[in-house]
């Protein structure tokens, strides 16, 4: 009678990829033969003979190998195997052929030619629809996309019925639209490997789309959707304000956390001194029809701006002008109250062992006065700063005056650094800081005489070359991005109503001189300062005091 089927053999042992595909069948065992010794006497074979007899025998029927015995004992049936991959070892499958060194091409593999650079730099193309709604791009080499709408509109725009829908529309962006549910929204931004962004400042808002050039249509429409048909339901309007709250909530638990807030509120008198970051009680005053009357008012056509990097404006005109088409032709002119520049003292005691100063002046003309624009952008690099124990190279600001002739020589300065909030038409430039509480009055006087001696044009030629070489190689750094090149884009539409070459900025910083530095510095300290302080006051100067040092 036959034996039943024995299972195979799964002693450790070395094996080949192949030696596990045959220990895994099942074969019958090999029973041994006896035969007759030469002297009579009948015995079985050695059990090793016939572990070596059975293992030929299967790679024999199969045409497989799986030992360098079974190789040695029948060369003709048997062919060498490659050793498996690491990544066919996990997922299964047969190993690939074998390759090169990486130092070695790859044998009959085809290199095709790198891309040929243009002749000229991609120029900016700007198309405006008939309702007012503009679509401008820039073809730059790559195969990704960065895709945007810019729409003049900010929390300037609000009045007391919708405080805080800039913020919170910010927070509400590609959520749920009247065509899509927000989980649609999500997958199909999944799907193409986008990259969605949305910000609000005090003038404009932006929507903005990464993903590959390929999927122009599919981004254009998502984006276009959202920002155009937002479905604005009352419960998730009411989630949002409600996650929204609760970090206001933590902010608020620190004063210095909002001290920029405080410098627009005590500096301008109007839109821009109405309050970016939603207060708790506005946010509880919110709803789906409040946030739908700020869209309705404020996102018109001729405050629209379509703006594209990495693909031809011909294709994005075809797929954008049929949904731009859909904004209402509402005015150009931004429904805000007028900011005017007033300044003022802001302090809040607490229990901080620090105090955080924040020294201020009206920069007048804004974007839209170029040349003074530019004079700024230098001086606040020129000025620099940064932090006591900032790590990092010149890039962290060593070399500027507040990191040399502030942070190096005070040891109870933590923090000096110059910074500027600067919009269309008007804007703020200073000095924030950060110095032990005993030393409040003595940061608000190193701040004051460093803002007096660039205004007295304290300047040498080696520190505005240096500032200038700074802010030209921040540009082009910046606007290798190509989502940097499509907000630039966009921002400036809105700004100038076109976009300016980045070799006509170059120009104007070049050109600049210690005099031009000067004059623009001394025209801001000749308005009234805006001071903001939080933290340890015990020795904070009165504002008049601060007023005598200008």
């Amino acid at each position: 009678p036959r034996r039943p089927l024995a299972a195979p053999d799964r002693t450790a042992r070395p094996h080949s990829a192949t030696s596990s595909l045959v220990r895994g069948t099942r074969f019958r065992r090999f029973r041994p033969r006896r035969r007759t010794h030469p002297s009579g006497a009948a015995r079985s074979l050695h059990p090793t003979h016939t572990m070596g007899l059975s293992k030929a025998l299967r790679v024999a029927a199969r045409g497989v190998s799986t030992s360098s015995a079974a190789r040695m004992s029948l060369p003709a049936l048997t062919t060498a195997q490659a050793k498996p991959s690491l990544m066919s070892s996990i997922f299964g499958g047969a190993a690939g052929p074998a390759m090169p060194p990486m130092d070695q091409p790859v044998p009959g593999l085809a290199i095709p030619d790198p891309p040929v650079a243009p002749a000229t730099a991609p120029g900016t193309i700007v198309t405006t629809l008939s309702n007012g709604a503009k679509i401008a791009s820039e073809d730059t080499n790559g195969a990704s996309l960065a895709v945007g709408m810019y729409i003049a509109a900010g929390s300037k725009n609000e009045n007391p019925y919708t405080t805080g829908a800039a913020h919170l529309l910010e927070r509400m962006a590609f959520k749920a639209t009247k065509h899509r549910t927000a989980f649609r929204v999500t997958r199909e931004a999944e799907v193409i490997g986008a990259n969605l962004l949305a910000s609000a400042s005090r003038e404009q808002m932006a929507y903005t789309v990464d993903c590959l050039k390929t999927n122009l249509p599919e981004a254009v429409e998502l984006l276009a959707d959202t920002v155009m048909n937002p479905k604005l339901a009352d419960h998730e309007v009411a989630d949002v304000a409600n996650a929204l709250k609760a970090e206001m909530t933590e902010l608020a638990a620190n004063p210095a956390n909002l001290m920029m807030e405080a410098v627009h509120a005590v500096a301008f008198d109007g839109g821009l001194g109405q309050p970016l970051v939603a207060s708790a009680g506005a946010l509880s005053r919110m709803d789906g029809d409040t946030l739908a009357h700020f869209v309705q008012q404020n996102y018109t056509a001729p405050r629209v701006v379509l703006a594209a990097s990495g693909c031809a404006h011909e294709d994005l005109v075809a797929v954008a002008e049929p949904l731009l088409a859909q904004l209402p032709a509402g005015d150009a002119s931004a429904s805000s109250a007028p900011s005017k520049y007033v300044g003022g003292d802001y302090r809040v005691a607490s229990d901080s062992p620090v105090a955080n100063v924040v020294l201020a002046f009206e920069f007048a003309g804004g974007w839209k006065d170029t040349k003074a624009s530019t004079a700024m952008t230098v001086l606040n690099t020129l000025m620099g700063g940064g932090g006591s124990f900032s790590a990092g190279g010149p890039g962290k600001g060593m070399y500027s005056r507040l990191y040399t002739r502030v942070l190096n020589k005070h040891a109870w300065a933590q923090n000096c650094t110059a910074f500027h909030s600067v919009f269309d038409d008007v804007g703020v430039v200073g000095i924030s800081g950060v110095a032990d509480g005993d030393r409040a009055g003595d940061m608000v006087k190193v701040m004051a005489h460093e803002m007096a001696s660039v205004a007295s044009g304290q300047i040498t030629e080696e520190e505005l070359a240096r500032a200038k070489a700074a802010t030209v190689s921040s540009i082009l750094m910046n606007l290798e991005s190509k989502a940097i090149v499509a907000e630039d884009i966009g921002r400036q539409i809105l700004t100038y109503g076109e976009r300016k070459a980045p070799a006509e900025f170059i120009a104007q910083v070049n050109a600049l001189t210690v005099a031009d530095v000067a004059a623009v510095a001394k025209k801001c300290v000749a308005s009234k300062p805006t001071l903001c302080m939080v933290g340890d006051l015990s020795s904070a100067p009165r504002y008049e005091t601060l007023k005598a040092m200008f």
